[in-house]
């Protein structure tokens, strides 16, 4: 079996975003094991309207030619870590709206995440875990929170992630579980495609 494509999906589009930073400390760190492929997906590559489609990816197709595009992608990938910012106790409305575009294409795939802001991100993270089971996804129960003291270091003050070792560990931690489950559902959708050919 070949390894498990992972997209970081940078799940924020603003100007002066943070996003960049975790998701490149990220790619670097999952890079240098030998379990995951993985590739960085920028929501500001894929400028999908607000959801205005006639019925659920469910049952029909988006008629939105960059919506069909993201579906095409999410399609070609094993797995997601989805790097988040919290907005008033969310995850940002970009990411919602692209969860919304497609289903199938996440149906039975692991979701991890990286969460940063005043509380690292959590209950963006809480929410996205509960909208991941919805789509058929296995978020993992690691993830990385880079909060208070971590997130304006790095955004303000020119720190890096050099400078905070003890957000590593977590992201093994987050890496182990999901190269796990990749591994895993990667198995059982290939031999669910061989037994129904």
């Amino acid at each position: 079996m070949t390894k498990p494509r992972i997209g970081i999906v940078i799940s924020t589009t603003r100007e002066g975003r943070f996003g960049d930073k975790p998701a490149t400390w990220i790619r670097d760190l999952a890079t240098a094991r030998n379990d995951l492929e993985v590739e960085l997906i920028d929501l500001r590559d894929y400028p999908m309207p607000f959801f205005n489609e006639p019925g659920s990816p469910l049952y029909l197709p988006p008629k939105d030619e960059v919506a069909r595009r993201w579906g095409q992608k999410v399609a070609e990938l094993d797995g997601f870590i989805f790097i988040t910012a919290e907005y008033n106790r969310a995850p940002p409305a970009v990411l919602k709206n692209a969860l919304d575009y497609a289903y199938k294409e996440f149906n039975r795939k692991p979701a991890a995440f990286v969460g940063y802001g005043g509380v690292g991100g959590a209950r963006a993270v809480e929410q996205l875990r509960l909208i991941s089971v919805e789509l058929q996804m296995a978020p993992t129960r690691s993830g990385v929170h880079i909060g208070g003291a971590d997130f304006i270091g790095m955004l303000m003050h020119g720190k890096t992630f050099a400078d905070m070792p003890h957000l590593e560990p977590t992201a093994v931690a987050m890496l182990d579980e999901l190269a796990w489950w990749a591994h895993a559902l990667k198995g059982a959708r290939e031999a669910a495609l061989q037994k129904a050919a």
